[in-house]
């Protein structure tokens, strides 16, 4: 793995924004806020600040488990990386993995339960296989990891990057972008580590944040009746805390 360019917090919102736009959170305020997403403008202070609060109305609790001296890097990810990776140890990929996380064994896992009798999680990872030839965009695939020299876990493209395994290899994401969040504290994180100590920092975000995303969301939409007071809004709504 091999570090190509250090990336801006609000360049990796506004991708990652514009990949979640089409959710149902969004069905209210998709006219009013398709231009900002669609195409950014990432030396405008107040059109971040507004795309920042609106990924967090779905991805706020990830960004809070991040450690603050994260840094972010576009990545060359080479085909030995593989053996490094280990997937986002939540929801389905718990069942699948049995507590072996790592992502050449779980690949392994999901080919054998598709040949045996594949679930719905099982047929999703099979349909996006047989969709990896095309050329469309892959969006991004982002990694949790202390530098470039030790393991990482994928925190965004969990599906693709099996999808891609079980399609012979990481080339498959030829057009995906590869990016890594690295930071010394890392550990501290539950998506990248997970035990008793990192579970009760994630619990203790939640309960300090609670509040946090609900209020700006609210001053949001009060403040942005029409467009034209978006800039109103962006140039005094206090920053979302990071922890």
């Amino acid at each position: 793995m091999r570090k190509l360019r250090r990336l801006t917090e609000a360049e990796i919102i506004a991708e990652f924004l514009r990949g979640e736009f089409f959710h149902k959170e969004y069905d209210a305020d998709r006219d009013r806020f398709t231009s900002l997403v669609e195409h950014p403008n990432l030396t405008d202070a107040q059109e971040n600040e507004i795309r920042r609060i609106l990924l967090f109305r779905r991805r706020d609790t990830m960004w809070w488990e991040l450690p603050e001296d994260r840094q972010w890097w576009e990545i060359e990810f080479e085909p030995e990386d593989v053996e490094q990776v280990s997937v986002f140890p939540r929801a389905h990929w718990r069942k699948i993995a049995r507590g072996n996380f790592r992502a050449l064994d779980v690949a392994a896992r999901i080919r054998q339960l598709n040949e045996a009798e594949p679930n719905e999680f099982v047929k999703k990872i099979s349909d996006i296989c047989a969709n990896l030839p095309s050329d469309l965009p892959q969006g991004m695939v982002i990694f949790l990891g202390i530098d470039e020299e030790r393991p990482v876990t994928l925190l965004e493209g969990n599906h693709r990057f099996i999808a891609a395994l079980l399609a012979g290899g990481p080339r498959h994401l030829r057009n995906a972008r590869m990016v890594a969040v690295f930071s010394p504290h890392m550990e501290k994180c539950c998506w990248y580590k997970t035990n008793l100590k990192t579970l009760a920092r994630c619990l203790k975000n939640r309960i300090q944040h609670r509040w946090d995303r609900d209020t700006d969301l609210a001053r949001l939409l009060a403040a942005t009746a029409g467009t034209e007071n978006l800039g109103a809004f962006a140039g005094n709504t206090r920053p979302l805390k990071f922890k």
